[in-house]
């Protein structure tokens, strides 16, 4: 029977995990729960346990605090990490301290406890029944010129892990995360394992062989963390399912920014929306240089991404140029680089649906964007159309067919809606409002506005705050 420990400052959470989850199904018994990581020393000292599942975030001692003291206390407990969020720099340190697994608790609903426990139990299982070689975190590696890791770009699903894979010699196997796994084998058995793991590259989606150079002389603590960041980095970008295995040296040095800079960020969205990328691979290439040059974290890229789309929709969804489908988390640059072939041809098909060449779409498109970039100034079809270099009577023609409105009418909705924003949103007063969306006479723009809602500014800014 596995005994089990529950640790956690949130009385509730204990007893909700203590009492919800099947344990007996899994031979497993809750004999304990502690509120901090000192009151779970204090049971550890006095009652053996198996497995225990802890909090982060704690007072007295934190689940950190507590995992390092029983790494060199107990060196045999398993470690489950507790989680209220999907902290990357609190799972990270988490798991570089040996936590076979961790569980996100706003994610632990009744259907999951059962597949829950019976990850843990298959992990259990596992680290019990091989006989290979587990190298203390701070050991030196003397004798291996190379490490192997078996990193999969996959996080949704639960795959198999082809974890019985050994060839039975001087060999070390550490799983370092839920979707990776490393391997070092003597010189001498070298070239089998990496047979072994080339041929089980086709058991795990979207999986990544790398063969890891310059581990010699560093601690193994050293050469799984930088495991780690690169498969959270540099993966994301080398990632091919063309060519599945990398060769990669760990006096590489990571070539990553700490953060976006504004005119990088600006730079991107304009030539998204300026440029002509989706019709020519100039522009595209250009395009996706740019995104790549900034070598954006994944949560970084997309957040941007996710900008662009839902401003690309904001200005053309009603229209016949079309939407952009919303992003999903994409696990590589391989999987963002086909969306942005699979929008470019949307947008090419869109754009052949009318009746126009593509200069006057082209010109339309930077219309809009012009408009919406500087409400304040009081743009007009004639000036506008003049700055395109077509005819006024033309441009307005194209302008109401493509878009839906008439030059006037459209110029007045984005002002209005604008100013939707301004006064939901900020107190100022509805002059300083009406300037910022280009109108220089505040009862003009009042009138202009109840037009458009129904309402007078104020009218609408004191009932939609009523109903906040």
């Amino acid at each position: 029977m596995i005994k089990v420990l529950i640790v956690d400052d949130d009385k509730l959470v204990r007893k909700g995990i203590s009492s919800a989850m099947p344990w007996n199904e899994f031979n497993m018994e809750v004999v304990g729960e502690a509120s901090n990581g000192a009151k779970a020393l204090d049971f550890l000292k006095n009652q053996p346990v198996d497995l225990m599942l802890t909090d982060l975030a704690m007072p007295v001692m934190s689940g950190i605090e507590l995992m390092r003291a029983t790494r060199q206390l107990y060196p045999e407990l398993h470690i489950v990490v507790l989680t209220l969020h999907q902290d990357f720099d609190y799972i990270q340190e988490a798991l570089r301290l040996g936590a076979i697994d961790y569980i996100a608790k706003v994610q632990l609903e009744k259907e999951q406890f059962e597949h829950v426990l019976q990850r843990i139990h298959t992990r259990i299982d596992g680290l019990k029944s091989t006989n290979l070689k587990m190298p203390s975190q701070n050991e030196i590696n003397v004798y291996y010129p190379n490490v192997y890791v078996l990193v999969s770009q996959d996080r949704k699903s639960e795959q198999a892990w082809p974890i019985e894979l050994t060839i039975h010699g001087d060999e070390i196997r550490w799983e370092i995360e839920r979707n990776s796994w490393m391997w070092a084998a003597s010189h001498c058995e070298e070239d089998q394992l990496f047979n072994h793991l080339k041929e089980s590259l086709n058991q795990v989606p979207q999986s990544t062989l790398l063969v890891l150079s310059d581990v010699q002389e560093r601690t193994w603590s050293q050469i799984k963390n930088w495991i780690m960041n690169y498969t959270e980095t540099s993966l994301f970008y080398a990632y091919n399912p063309n060519d599945r295995i990398i060769s990669v040296s760990m006096n590489e040095e990571e070539t990553f920014s700490i953060e976006p800079q504004d005119d990088d960020i600006n730079r991107i969205k304009q030539t998204w929306f300026q440029t002509p990328w989706t019709h020519h691979d100039s522009y595209y290439g250009q395009l996706i240089e740019q995104f790549k040059s900034l070598r954006l974290h994944k949560g970084q890229l997309m957040g941007l991404l996710y900008s662009i789309v839902m401003e690309w929709n904001h200005l053309f969804a009603q229209t016949t140029l079309g939407r952009i489908p919303m992003i999903h988390s994409f696990d590589s640059w391989y999987e963002v680089e086909e969306w942005m072939k699979q929008t470019a041809a949307g947008i090419r098909k869109a754009d052949e649906q009318t009746s126009y060449s593509q200069e006057i779409i082209d010109a339309v498109k930077k219309a809009v964007i012009i408009l919406q970039n500087d409400l304040e100034q009081a743009y007009t079809a004639s000036a506008l159309s003049q700055q395109l270099n077509i005819s006024r009577s033309y441009f307005s023609q194209c302008f109401k067919d493509l878009m839906g409105k008439t030059f006037n009418e459209y110029s007045r909705f984005i002002r209005v809606e604008k100013s939707k924003e301004y006064l939901l949103n900020t107190n100022n007063t509805i002059f300083w409002i009406a300037e910022r969306v280009g109108y220089t006479d505040e009862k003009y723009f009042s009138r202009i506005f109840r037009e458009l809602t129904g309402l007078l500014p104020s009218e609408y800014r004191q009932l939609r705050r009523e109903v906040k």
